[in-house]
């Protein structure tokens, strides 16, 4: 039961849809089954699916050990709606799903989702204020100028450019910054940033750019209080009363403190409050139309930090209010799951997988009803929990690269005679096509005059010896050169004669006897 990796990209809740289809269609076990006195071949019960589906998915790098057997369930109710499995006699849509004995099978084709298609947009181009920028019907030389007081340090640099020591230079004026540019500089640059780390060519199919609002980013950047959180202009966006439950449950002391209310379920009637509070907001809290942003950035859990910058980026784009709502409950969440002298909120749950069920539709959800979204806002949200207080920073990256962007727009440049200068280039030159006759006659005859012209240069140069001259004339190379330079070798050993060898020394042991072994004589004498 291998899934493959989904990974970022556009309409990945489609993919992850049709993936996890084909690979159930295709894996899930089919066996004969008996139901009312009769035999139905290549089905499935209820409790098998959900079984053999369940543990697929905790299998899953795209989803995770953190599926419940609730989701899947949920998930098998979309695939009958859907028409991917039916019912044994034949029925689907209507029905519904339960995790029991009931028979289900595969319908002869199962239809895929199509991936949508959005008109193309024409992309708005942001024209950044550039060096030599003016105000329209104005000049260089009619920019105004603030007289000077001449003192000695002044005087020094004008009579150093006088004499030579300094080239003279202008202050070139750029136009001023207006607060809309400031503001387009922050929106291109962190959607570039998005861009770039979703590794994608563009972000029309997973956001709609004309809806990312540069305010947001700016006030979510610098709005800030001293723990990180969004402060808002009005508070009455989030009551006072949540705020209070939701600080009672993440500051929740031990028994020893008097001040803390402790009826029996005092705990978990705050926790209701809060849960109904954020269970009725119009749109979750991640937006609408940012549902395929973060779930683009789902496919890059594997790469821990690379994904919690992008969600750094994603969460900018938030509304201030969202943000701030954000904050406060993922801080909440993480808060009560570390907390060992909570009492439990739930009998049936444990603490984390009751956070996780509980928030994960008010954190992320599709306006379209996308098939998946329990499963993957579960997984979103068990990702936010573990790594809360990294993402919800504001990227100093980010925030630097677009702070020194600024103030290099707003600097005064200083510009030197002839820095400015166009260079004056010649026309460009072009081909001619020529026939391949032309071609081989030049490519025969068009470098011998050169190579001649070389050869004489070689023969004529009185630094080179004879032995130099002829290893630069490289006689095997250009043959053709060669022999009509010298057609005899007579005319060759005029330019380089030979030197007479010498006659081989005479070696005086030659003219010794060869050795002969010595013998031994008998000696004469007695």
């Amino acid at each position: 039961m291998e899934h493959r990796i989904v990974g970022p990209g556009p309409y990945r809740a489609t993919r992850l849809w049709n993936e996890t289809v084909e690979l159930f269609r295709a894996k899930m076990p089919l066996r004969k089954h008996r139901c009312r006195f009769k035999s139905y071949e290549h089905c499935f019960t209820a409790a098998e699916a959900v079984d053999w589906l369940h543990e697929l998915l905790r299998c899953s790098q795209n989803f995770g050990p953190e599926v419940t057997r609730k989701q899947t369930v949920q998930l098998l109710k979309k695939f009958l709606k859907n028409h991917v499995i039916e019912d044994i006699k034949g029925k689907w849509g209507e029905e519904d799903f339960e995790d029991n004995r009931h028979l289900y099978r595969f319908p002869p084709s199962s239809p895929l989702k199509p991936y949508p298609k959005k008109p193309p947009n024409q992309k708005d181009v942001i024209k950044f204020p550039e060096w030599n920028d003016l105000p329209p019907g104005t000049s260089q030389e009619n920019i105004p100028v603030r007289p000077v007081v001449m003192n000695s340090e002044m005087w020094y640099k004008r009579h150093s450019i006088a004499i030579g020591e300094v080239p003279a230079c202008r202050l070139v004026h750029r136009r001023q910054l207006t607060e809309a540019n400031v503001e387009e500089i922050w929106k291109s640059m962190t959607l570039s940033y998005l861009q770039k780390i979703l590794g994608l060519d563009s972000l029309e199919e997973v956001l709609d750019v004309k809806l990312v609002n540069s305010k947001f980013i700016i006030h979510n950047v610098y709005s800030v209080s001293k723990q990180g959180v969004v402060i808002l202009d009005d508070k009455s966006k989030l009551p006072h009363w949540v705020l209070s439950a939701m600080k009672c449950l993440a500051n929740w002391p031990n028994c020893s403190d008097l001040k803390q209310p402790m009826y029996l379920g005092f705990e978990k009637d705050v926790f209701k409050t809060i849960a109904d509070y954020y269970g009725h907001l119009k749109e979750p809290l991640l937006t609408f139309h940012l549902f395929d942003a973060f779930v683009s950035v789902l496919g890059l859990l594997q790469k821990e930090k690379v994904a919690v910058e992008a969600f750094q980026i994603c969460c900018l784009l938030l509304p201030p209010e969202n943000r701030r709502k954000l904050q406060l409950l993922m801080r909440m969440m993480a808060r009560i799951c570390l907390n060992k002298e909570m009492p439990p909120l739930c009998d049936g749950f444990g603490t984390r997988t009751l956070m996780v069920q509980t928030f994960s539709r008010c954190i992320l959800c599709s306006k379209d009803e996308v098939d998946l979204d329990e499963l993957l806002a579960a997984r979103l949200v068990t990702f936010l929990m573990d790594n809360y207080q990294e993402i919800l920073k504001v990227p100093l990256a980010l925030q630097t690269s677009i702070e020194e962007r600024v103030a290099h727009l707003r600097r005064v440049q200083i510009k030197y005679p002839g820095a400015d200068m166009d260079i004056t280039l010649s026309a460009p030159s072009f081909c001619r096509q020529i026939s391949p006759e032309e071609f081989e006659y030049q490519r025969s005859y068009g470098s011998q005059e050169p190579l001649a012209a070389l050869l004489e240069e070689v023969i004529t140069d009185a630094k080179l010896s004879n032995k130099e001259k002829k290893k630069k004339l490289k006689q095997k190379s250009y043959p053709e050169v060669y022999q009509e330079r010298f057609p005899t070798p007579e005319s060759a050993a005029l330019l380089f004669p030979e030197k007479p060898k010498p006659k081989p020394q005479l070696l005086m042991w030659a003219l010794k006897k060869p050795f002969q072994p010595f013998q031994r004589t008998r000696s004469f004498r007695m």
